[in-house]
């Protein structure tokens, strides 16, 4: 992509041992351009998806953390953890020597799915009187934490096993939930369902929105595009992270008016706020919304057009 600058999204396949904010570092390096931002926070020993926004796609990074995720996790029984992850420390301890069956597990799966509420994790980056959760852990402050609500789209097993053996049974499970969930606060809850602490003892992000774990780059395999030439494959467009909005088509002389930050008489065939609008080309020229003080007009919310 020599002479261009690199725009749109890279779907990352993060390692571990990194953290987000690492991750975009190290882009922002190998892409020569400061225009790089990541879409959500995956913790640092967890893999999987992270899209990342580059160039004019960096714009649009805000609608994109909102996105369901999907997980492949593990849960152990009968320990559990600091962190509510395999690397904290053990604070509590039953066996389960009898071990597990599967349809036990699969019972605790069904009534955890659904709209349920979660007690953020002590570790966590949630706020509790504008300081974050983890800050309050590691100065060894446990605080009250508000229980929010999130969505458990799918919760299933993950085994064709019949039954787990003790004293510590694990078994993986694929879930797809809403923005905000813990799915390290799912595993314990599901340990909570079987009678026992549980902790997750691992994870992988297979999928973030429309960006699936078969999309994602390595950071190998990048350094080996930039070293062939090849960068423009590493992109997905601008359109596919917003395929889900509401959208219109306008003409060429409305688009000139639009790359101007034109207000505008309001589009009768959107239903929701804030809409996409593609030139005749399919391009995602800017993102509108409803004016709030105008009845029946519109505003710009976001120019994406080329300056």
């Amino acid at each position: 992509m020599a002479g261009i600058k690199p725009e749109g999204i890279l779907p990352l396949l993060k390692p571990a041992g990194m953290t987000s904010h690492d991750c975009v570092a190290k882009l922002r390096k190998m892409l020569k351009t400061k225009k790089v931002g990541h879409t959500g926070t995956l913790d640092p020993e967890v893999t999987g998806v992270l899209p990342v926004c580059v160039g004019r796609a960096t714009k649009i990074a805000q609608y994109m953390s909102d996105y369901p995720k999907s997980y492949q996790a593990e849960a152990m029984i009968g320990k559990a953890t600091t962190t509510e992850d395999a690397h904290g420390d053990v604070v509590e301890d039953q066996p389960v020597p009898e071990g597990l069956s599967a349809e036990a597990v699969k019972d605790a799966l069904v009534s955890l799915t659904g709209r349920i509420m979660q007690v953020p994790p002590m570790f966590s980056a949630v706020k509790v009187n504008g300081k974050k959760l983890y800050q309050y852990a590691r100065e060894g402050i446990e605080v009250e934490r508000p229980a929010r609500e999130t969505t458990i789209y799918e919760l299933n097993l993950l085994s064709e096993e019949t039954y787990f053996f003790g004293p510590y049974p694990v078994f993986p499970f694929f879930v797809r939930c809403s923005k905000g969930t813990y799915v390290r606060t799912l595993a314990v809850d599901i340990g909570k369902k079987l009678g026992y602490p549980a902790h997750m003892s691992h994870l992988v992000r297979t999928s973030s929105g429309p960006f699936e774990i078969g999309d994602c780059f390595t950071f190998e395999q990048i350094e080996q595009a930039i070293q062939d030439g090849n960068t423009d494959d590493l992109f997905l467009p601008i359109e596919k992270a917003i395929a889900h909005f509401d959208a219109i088509t306008c003409d060429e002389e409305m688009e000139a008016r639009i790359k101007n930050g034109a207000v505008l008489s309001m589009a009768s065939e959107v239903q929701s706020s804030p809409f996409a609008v593609y030139n005749k080309n399919g391009k995602c020229i800017a993102l509108y919304k409803q004016h709030p003080e105008k009845p029946g007009m519109m505003k710009p919310e976001k120019i994406l057009a080329v300056e």
